[in-house]
């Protein structure tokens, strides 16, 4: 079995979690969204960070989601404090020092208006000016994205994984899930 899920803001992406402290222990997980047993996320996304997680029963398409060398491409959109140069996503595109190890390239480009998102619980109180971004990573390593725009002078506010390959949020609300259809769970699988 094969969903797409829209995960929440400060939800996390496991269906439990071992609480460190009495603050950690109120932090929502994905077992309270009735999804079928048996099911593992492939991939994460972080608590503080939403949007589309595929989750399945399936360990070989997990592990083709998962492995960079299948080199599927994952689309987020990304709220910024600031207005990137064009500098600043020349080198977004070209990859960034990531804890000694230099990313893959991607695809960064403003967004010419606002994406049509759903409001989230927490809003965002940004202290200046604000862009929308789109980037297509082709890798993902732990809070990249976050990682790539500070590099920059461009703090993450908001983070939304809106596609992972052909398959996108499309209507889902956060907190909704749906079953792949045969077509997309094909074309996830399909050799590139």
């Amino acid at each position: 079995m094969n969903i797409a899920f829209y995960k929440p803001y400060g939800v996390l992406s496991s269906f439990t979690h071992e609480a460190e402290n009495e603050r950690d222990s109120a932090k929502r997980t994905l077992s309270e969204f009735g999804m079928p047993a048996g099911i593992y996320a492939a991939g994460r996304l972080d608590y503080d960070s939403e949007g589309l997680l595929i989750l399945s029963d399936d360990g070989s398409l997990i592990h083709r989601l998962t492995d960079p060398r299948f080199k599927l491409p994952k689309t987020y959109y990304v709220l910024v404090e600031g207005v990137p140069t064009p500098a600043a996503l020349d080198a977004l595109r070209a990859g960034i020092p990531l804890k000694g190890v230099q990313t893959q390239p991607c695809d960064a480009d403003t967004l010419p208006h606002e994406p049509q998102l759903p409001a989230r619980e927490k809003p965002v109180t940004p202290h200046g000016p604000t862009t929308w971004l789109k980037i297509v990573l082709r890798e993902g390593r732990k809070r990249q994205v976050r990682h790539m725009t500070a590099y920059v002078g461009l703090p993450t506010l908001r983070l939304v994984r809106v596609a992972i390959g052909p398959v996108s949020l499309a209507e889902l609300r956060p907190g909704q899930w749906r079953r792949l259809t045969a077509g997309e769970t094909r074309l996830l699988t399909a050799r590139q």
